[in-house]
């Protein structure tokens, strides 16, 4: 069910209505039934899945929920005739045996969705590297049930949760069922964690007028951004996208400027959907973007871009993986070997390394993501051993470096490295991707591109409204900063309902629909 369909607004209605009308106690296990149905939308089939998932993760945190409290009653019965390293070495065996059922999670559930989503790709990747030719491998056509990555994640963070003793232990498997499954953050996040979601969704919560008008206000703007623009600029990348090859030179910039545009009002768009609509049923998210487009720096966009699946590689793999006892004989001897200097880099460019490795092929299974994944760590680590030239530059020269231009110089071009990088999302293909970044230098047909831009199937009105568009939303994120202007619109109440009344028809007016458009699916939705 698209999240842009009439359907998914139908539904939502009637959820919303029941959410509110029924005893508060079986608001919790009306969301349950909710976020099945609305995940039988995209198949039957898909259940068994989330299900697989589901219950898996129940038994495993359950086990080791009773392991953990078996050693706890253990030691407490003990603890007057066991010495200090006698608990410390019973404390160490009994974590390896919680390890152990906690891989066995990983490994089943990771399994599944690495042989659904990566078979394919290995497949076509063996065929080729052994020119098996007609006789190769059959690459298999299997299912990849929707949000399959979103949940699975989700869901590991919490069974590593309950592992290290973060979070508590859900008894009641409907309600694991629930965490795993909310219905809004299914299609695309953001990733949440079980220790801020879960109890925000056994709550009971009655009806606020203020969060209520304020989740609404947030998927009117959602929709605005996907709608209006994101589903608009779509129109020209697929035009300069269906042969690559005949656009190269200047609109190669102008694929990267314009998917640059689309994936964050497709992306932001949807999660501000699912964070109004959780809000609307006073649950609060976890806001997943801070301002991107003002970043100066590759490391601070990724702190603002997709934030919760950031904070997930980092803390539990790229901190894990930096920290586990491997790494830390890797670095004893590579301090030894190679010097301290270099010898300390080594663990942590590793574990990096792997980081966007990983991130890289969660994007996607293809080369082109695993390369756009360590073109990032690249840019990164690079940038990370400049530090020491960048800060003497600034102290030479404080004025210039603390100037409103600078800054905007710095943002601009932390934009456009990011938006070259992205690229290889819409190309796909790696060597293709190389050849029309060399094109934009020795294809020189930027004169062409005034009269060309009109050949992509936008006319000159579509293009202002995009840029009007991409002004609004600028405008609106640049407010969005001081957190008081909702609450101070909320106390202007014919001002904040007329604002949405124009969002509204703007929405119904100006939305790239109808005869020769296709409200497509969100972006995220694929993973």
């Amino acid at each position: 069910m698209l999240f842009t369909s009439y359907g998914f607004i139908a539904f939502l209605a009637l959820v919303f209505l029941a959410y509110y009308l029924v005893p508060k106690r079986w608001q919790w296990g009306l969301l349950l039934a909710a976020s099945y149905a609305f995940y039988c939308f995209a198949g039957w089939e898909c259940l068994i899945f989330i299900l697989v998932t589901t219950l898996s993760a129940y038994g495993i945190a359950r086990a080791m929920g009773y392991a953990a409290a078996k050693e706890e009653a253990y030691l407490a019965l003990h603890r007057e005739e066991m010495e200090k390293d006698a608990r410390k070495k019973y404390r160490a065996a009994e974590k390896k045996k919680r390890f152990r059922i906690l891989l066995a999670g990983l490994v089943l559930n990771f399994g599944v969705l690495a042989v659904l989503k990566y078979t394919g790709f290995v497949v076509f990747n063996l065929n080729s590297w052994f020119s098996f030719g007609e006789n190769g491998l059959a690459i298999p056509d299997l299912l990849l049930p929707m949000g399959i990555s979103f949940y699975t994640f989700q869901t590991m963070g919490y069974l590593i949760d309950v592992y290290r003793g973060k979070t508590t232990v859900e008894k009641n498997p409907a309600r694991l069922a629930l965490f795993v499954s909310f219905f809004p953050q299914l299609v695309q996040g953001p990733i949440s964690r079980h220790s801020d979601l879960a109890s925000q969704l056994y709550t009971p919560h009655s009806f606020d007028r203020r969060g209520f008008t304020f989740g609404v206000q947030r998927i009117l703007w959602g929709y605005f951004k996907k709608l209006v623009i994101a589903d608009r600029v779509l129109i020209a990348m697929r035009t300069l996208l269906d042969e690559p090859e005949q656009y190269r030179g200047a609109y190669v910039a102008l694929l990267i400027l314009l998917y640059s545009i689309q994936i964050y009002a497709d992306f932001t768009g949807g999660i501000d959907i699912t964070i109004g609509v959780a809000e609307a049923l006073g649950i609060r998210l976890t806001e997943n973007f801070e301002r991107p487009f003002s970043s100066r720096s590759t490391k601070e966009y990724w702190r603002r871009w997709h934030i919760t699946m950031g904070t997930w590689f980092t803390d539990y793999v790229f901190y894990p993986v930096s920290v586990c006892k491997p790494m830390m004989k890797l670095s004893k001897w590579s301090r030894k070997t190679l010097g301290n200097n270099v010898g300390k880099r080594v663990p942590v460019y590793l574990a990096t390394v792997l980081t966007w490795f990983l991130t890289g092929l969660w994007h996607g299974a293809g080369w082109n993501f695993i390369v756009w994944g360590l073109l990032n760590c690249l840019v990164i680590l690079i940038s990370q051993e400049l530090e020491p030239i960048y800060a003497r530059f600034h102290g030479r020269f404080p004025r210039l470096t603390s100037s409103w231009g600078y800054g905007k110089f710095m943002a601009i071009r932390t934009f456009l490295l990011m938006g070259l990088i992205r690229s290889l999302d819409c190309y796909r293909d790696v060597g293709t991707t190389f050849r029309l970044w060399g094109s934009m230098v020795t294809t020189w047909n930027w004169g062409e591109l005034g009269e060309g831009i009109f050949s992509l199937g936008l006319n000159a009105v579509d293009f202002l409204i995009v840029l009007g568009g991409c002004g609004v939303v600028a405008i609106v994120s640049s407010l969005s900063a001081k957190r008081s202007v909702r609450e101070r619109l909320y106390d202007r109440p014919v001002l904040s309902w007329t604002l949405c009344g124009v969002l509204f028809l703007t929405i119904l007016l100006l939305g790239a629909y109808g005869i020769g458009y296709d409200a497509s699916q969100f972006i995220y939705n694929q993973f």
